[in-house]
């Protein structure tokens, strides 16, 4: 087996036995390898980064196969790379960013594994300077460039 295919199966062994899943696991040419990881239902700690390093050098040992771990969390304000992170962020608002470069700030009302519902507001047209109508839409993820959280505090 392969050093990614071996790293990228203890990633997901330790996220799914301790309530998270894996975003994104990539390897450079010199085999640094940096893990991104978030949760459903909460937010990733520290702890949680530690004890997924241990897991995979426990199993992928250092002396066979050299290489250099990084554990971290998706980040508040990243952009949505696998569907759990889309489901994980419905009801909340999002920026998305359409491919043909639209950016749009909709709330997220569902998602899928074809494309997501959204709703947002946009200036009605004939109804004066500052009418605004209610629209909603499904996209499919093909449509889309990128799309990440907005953040209120």
């Amino acid at each position: 087996m392969k050093l990614a295919d071996t790293l990228k199966l203890a990633a997901e062994q330790y996220a799914e036995s301790n309530g998270l899943f894996v975003v994104s696991v990539d390897i450079s040419k010199d085999n640094d390898v940096d893990v991104v990881i978030d949760a459903d239902s909460r937010d990733v700690t520290l702890d949680d980064c530690v004890g997924m390093t241990e897991f995979i050098q426990e199993r992928v040992s250092r002396d066979e196969e050299d290489y250099s771990l990084t554990i971290g969390s998706a980040g508040l304000t990243s952009p949505f790379k696998v569907l759990r992170q889309w489901k994980k962020a419905v009801g909340t608002e999002i920026q998305l960013t359409r491919k043909s470069g639209e950016r749009v700030n909709a709330t997220l009302l569902s998602a899928d594994e074809e494309g997501v519902d959204i709703s947002f507001q946009r200036k009605a047209e004939g109804k004066g300077a500052k009418a605004k109508e209610t629209v909603t839409e499904h996209l499919l993820y093909s449509d889309i460039k990128t799309a990440k959280p907005i953040i209120k505090f």
